[in-house]
């Protein structure tokens, strides 16, 4: 069964036309922006660079969700 349906999507990948593999490179450009960009940019590491030790982290996180 999982070998069937590996094979359904290889076959459909091989047999695309222009405008499917143009779409699936769009769709894989923006999941590198998503994933990749916007955690460089948006979801900097702000508690390893605040805190030496995961002890202060954690009570900084608790803190932070209790008030």
């Amino acid at each position: 069964m999982i070998s069937r349906i590996f094979k359904f999507y290889v076959d459909g990948f091989k047999n695309m036309a222009s405008w499917g593999r143009t779409l699936w490179l769009i769709i894989l450009l923006k999941l590198f922006i998503l994933f990749f960009i916007f955690k460089l940019i948006f979801f900097s590491d702000t508690l390893e660079t605040r805190y030496d030790t995961d002890g202060e982290r954690a009570e900084h996180v608790i803190n932070a969700i209790t008030k």
